[in-house]
This record gives C-alpha cells, structure tokens and sequence, in this order.
C-alpha cells in the first residue's frame, strides 16, 4: 500500500484524536498506585473511552493467526515487561514501574500513544531508566522534518540510548498511523540498513516509540503469545506520540487537546 500522506485537515482530525488518548492516558496516570490493579486500570480506561465516543483500537485486535484476540483496551506492561501486557489481576506495587500503551479511534482516525510511570518511589536505576527513554523519544521526534531520512529517527535514539548506558529493543518499532492503528512504514529505533528509509515529507505521520532496556536488548515471549519481556530480567521503559511530519517541523497529535 505504501505510506499514505494526509492532508492538513485530516492531521487535525489526529490531533482530536490523540487528544482524547492523551487526556485518557493522564487519568489512568494519575490512577497508578500501590494496590490497584492492572485490570483496574483497563476498566478506567474502556469507562473513559466509551465516554468520550471513542473506539478501543486494542480489544479483540488480532495480530496472528492462532494468537488468541487481544482482551484488553490498553496494554499493562510492569517491570521487566517491555510490551503487549494484558491487563487482569495482577496488583501494583510499590517500586513498580508499568507501561501503558493505549490507541483509539476517533471520527475514523487513530490516535496511539503511551507512557510509563512510577508506582509510588522507584529506584535510581528505574528513575534513569524512565528518563533516558523519555528523552529518546525527544530525541527521536526532532528527527521527523521534512528532507530527511526515515533512519535518522532511530539512528538519534539509538545513539542517544546506548550513550546513556542502556539498550534499545529490536524486533519491535514504531509505525505509521491514520485510519489505520498500523500503517507503513515500520519506524525502528536503532539503525537496520535493511529497511525502508525514504525521505520525510509533509504529510508523515509516524507512531515513534522507543522500547529501553536497563539491560541487554534481547526479549521473549510468553506464553499468552503477547506478552514480550526482556530475556534477562532487567527493567524495561517505553514512551510513545503520534507525530506528522509538517512543513514548519515535527507536531506532536498526542497532547492533551488544551495543549496547542
């Protein structure tokens, strides 16, 4: 199908869009705390969504045959889980760090963003950690200018990332996003001569989401088919915006709708 350029007017369509997922995802922020629950925080979520008008880009999504739908609105990911946590009975605890990844459609677009937050004090190690990929995915997110290069994303991550004593998850990128929750292109974070890297034009629009490892880079599934954690334990962090490529410079969609 190739990458799909929008218009002015449907990026602003986006930008209500990741909005509302940036509004829902400050609420289920705000909710983390020892004692509560990961399925407790889907239902915040799915409450929240149904709401505002919204669809769950995520429940019942289907990514392989064979695979069992996945059954929540959001993704729950602690810890040593890097991504596709499924939400249910797990509780909260003090000194946990979980992830939340969530995307919903709004009047036909999609708006997917994510964020990882600290239950209650966290370790120095966890705090840099959260840090290092909050900031890589600034990093990532200056590269997305018109002229250039797909691979200057992750390229800037990368070298941001592992200067700063951490690794950077492969397997797992970033991607385009519109009607569609995954669009082409893939958008890695690390540099992979054997992928796509057309030039940036107006019109782009990327999810850009750095996966960091406190550890090694390497990961394994579990045995829910989702679940992807790091292979040596270490602890993991992720950030995500929806960002379109625009004349004046990379806009970010996923702020909260009082935020331009």
């Amino acid at each position: 199908m190739g990458i799909v350029l929008k218009s002015s007017k449907q990026i602003d369509k986006m930008r209500i869009a990741g909005g509302h997922v940036a509004e829902i995802l400050l609420i289920l922020r705000d909710a983390v705390k020892p004692g509560i629950t990961t399925g407790e925080l889907d239902a915040i979520a799915e409450k929240e969504l149904a709401r505002r008008g919204g669809e769950s880009c995520f429940k019942n999504y289907v990514i392989h045959k064979g695979v069992p739908p996945y059954p929540g609105v959001i993704c729950t990911s602690v810890n040593d889980e890097i991504v596709h946590g499924i939400p249910g009975k797990r509780v909260l605890k003090e000194g946990d760090i979980i992830a939340l990844d969530f995307g919903a459609r709004f009047d036909g677009w999609v708006g997917d963003s994510g964020l990882t937050v600290p239950v209650g004090q966290i370790s120095a190690q966890a705090q840099h950690l959260l840090d290092v990929t909050e900031r890589a995915r600034a990093v990532g997110i200056e590269q997305a200018r018109p002229g250039n290069r797909l691979q200057a994303i992750g390229r800037a991550v990368q070298q941001y990332v592992e200067a700063q004593g951490c690794s950077v998850v492969r397997h797992y990128t970033g991607h385009g996003v519109g009607r569609q929750m995954h669009e082409e292109p893939l958008v890695p974070n690390y540099v992979d001569s054997q992928m796509d890297n057309p030039i940036l034009r107006p019109g782009m629009v990327f999810a850009i989401e750095p996966m960091v490892n406190a550890g090694r880079a390497e990961t394994r599934e579990l045995s829910d088919r989702w679940t992807v954690v790091t292979k040596d334990h270490s602890l993991s962090a992720y950030f995500e915006h929806t960002v379109a490529v625009t004349e004046a410079g990379p806009r970010i969609l996923t702020l909260p709708l009082d935020a331009d």
